[in-house]
C-alpha cells in the first residue's frame, strides 16, 4: 500500500505530519510526502492520499494509470475537493468530522460572550470605557442553530448548559441531541425568525450556497447576533453587510467569509459589532493526532476489504 500525505492549507505543517506518521504508522506501507521529489510514476502508484494537495491530486486523477482508491481528508468540509472527478474515478473520500465539534462549539460560546459581556469592545478600546447598551446573558435566549450534526449538536449542548432555548434546523426536521426543538430547512412556518442568536454550522452544497441572503435576513425580526462557523459561501457577504448596516442584525462573529480572507478595505473589518477570525475555530493542539486516529481506523478496515467505516462522504451529495 502506497500512501501520499499532503497539507490541505497553511494551517498544517508537513514536518508535523511526518513526525506523526513516523511515530504511529503500523501498516507497513510506503509513505510519500508532498515535498518529496515525486515522478508521475510515483504518483500513479499511490493508493491512498491523506490530506490534500491540489496539484498532485489533479495529476493522479488525470492519469489513466493512477492506482488511487481513497482520499482521507484532514477536514470536515470537502467542498474544495473535485467531488465529481472523484466519483467518476471511483475514488472514496472520508473526513475527520467529529473532532471539530468541541473546539468550534467553544469558539461559538466565546463569540457570544465576547459580544454579550462587552469583552470585544473593551479589548478594542484599550482603555476604561463603559457599555452604551445593556449587557446580555445567554440564559433564556433563543438560539437557532442551522445544522444539527456533531458541531451543531455540541454547540446546542453548550448553549443548553448556559440555559438557552435551543432550536435546531436540519434537512428533515428530525430530533437531535442538544436541541429543545428541531425544524426542517424548508419549514417557512417554523418559529425561528425571532431568534436572539442565529448560528450557521452548515456544510457547503449547492443548496446551502448563499442560503443566508437578503431574503433570509429580511425575515429576522429580533435583531439577532449572527455567527458563522460553517462555510463562507453559505453567507452572501454583501447581504450580510447590508443587514448589519440596516440594523437587522445586532452583531456578527465570522470565522469564515466569502471571499476568504476579505479584502482589507471591506466594511465588515471596520464595524465595531463584527468580529472576524481567520478560519481557526476548529483547530487545537492535538488536531493532527486526533485526525490520524480516524485515518488509522479507516486504514485497518481498508486493508482488509477496501471498505471504510468512519465518515465516508456521499460524493453525489457532497457531505
Amino acid at each position: 500500500m502506497n500512501i501520499l500525505v499532503g497539507t490541505p492549507n497553511e494551517s498544517f505543517d508537513i514536518e508535523e505530519l511526518k513526525q506523526n506518521f513516523a511515530k504511529n504508522n503500523n501498516f507497513n506501507s510506503k509513505i510519500y510526502f508532498e515535498n518529496d521529489d515525486l515522478s508521475q510514476s510515483d504518483l500513479d502508484s499511490i493508493n491512498v492520499l491523506v490530506g490534500y494537495n491540489q496539484e498532485l491530486l489533479d495529476k493522479m486523477l488525470n492519469s489513466n494509470q493512477s492506482q488511487l482508491k481513497w482520499v482521507q481528508a484532514l477536514s470536515a468540509g470537502v467542498d474544495y475537493f473535485p467531488l465529481e472527478k472523484l466519483n467518476e474515478k471511483h475514488v472514496k473520500l472520508t473526513t475527520v468530522s467529529g473532532i471539530h465539534a468541541e473546539p468550534i462549539a467553544e469558539t461559538v460560546i466565546g463569540m457570544v460572550l465576547g459580544s454579550y459581556r462587552f469583552i470585544d469592545e473593551s479589548a478594542r478600546a484599550q482603555g476604561w470605557i463603559k457599555p452604551v447598551n445593556q449587557l446580555k446573558m445567554i440564559k433564556n435566549k433563543k438560539a437557532v442553530v442551522y445544522g444539527t450534526g456533531s458541531i451543531g449538536g455540541r454547540t446546542g449542548e453548550l448553549l443548553q448548559a448556559f440555559k438557552a432555548n435551543t432550536i435546531g434546523v436540519n434537512h428533515s426536521g428530525h430530533a437531535a441531541n442538544g436541541f429543545d426543538q428541531t425544524f426542517s430547512m424548508d419549514d417557512d412556518e417554523a418559529d425561528i425568525y425571532d431568534a436572539d442568536l442565529v448560528i450557521n454550522t452548515l456544510p457547503l452544497t449547492p443548496e446551502t450556497k448563499d442560503f443566508y441572503n437578503r431574503e433570509f435576513f429580511n425575515k429576522l425580526n429580533n435583531k439577532p447576533m449572527y455567527i458563522s462557523i460553517g462555510r463562507g459561501p453559505s453567507t452572501n457577504t454583501e447581504d450580510l453587510t447590508n443587514a448589519l448596516q440596516q440594523g437587522q442584525l445586532s452583531a456578527a462573529a465570522l470565522d469564515v467569509t466569502d471571499p476568504e480572507p476579505l479584502n482589507p478595505d471591506h466594511p465588515l473589518w471596520k464595524m465595531d459589532n463584527v468580529v472576524i477570525t481567520s478560519h481557526i475555530s476548529g483547530f487545537y493542539a492535538e488536531y493532527v493526532e486526533e485526525a490520524l486516529k480516524i485515518f488509522d481506523v479507516n486504514m485497518k478496515q481498508f486493508m482488509q476489504d477496501s471498505t471504510l467505516v468512519k465518515n465516508e462522504v456521499n460524493l453525489s451529495k457532497g457531505y
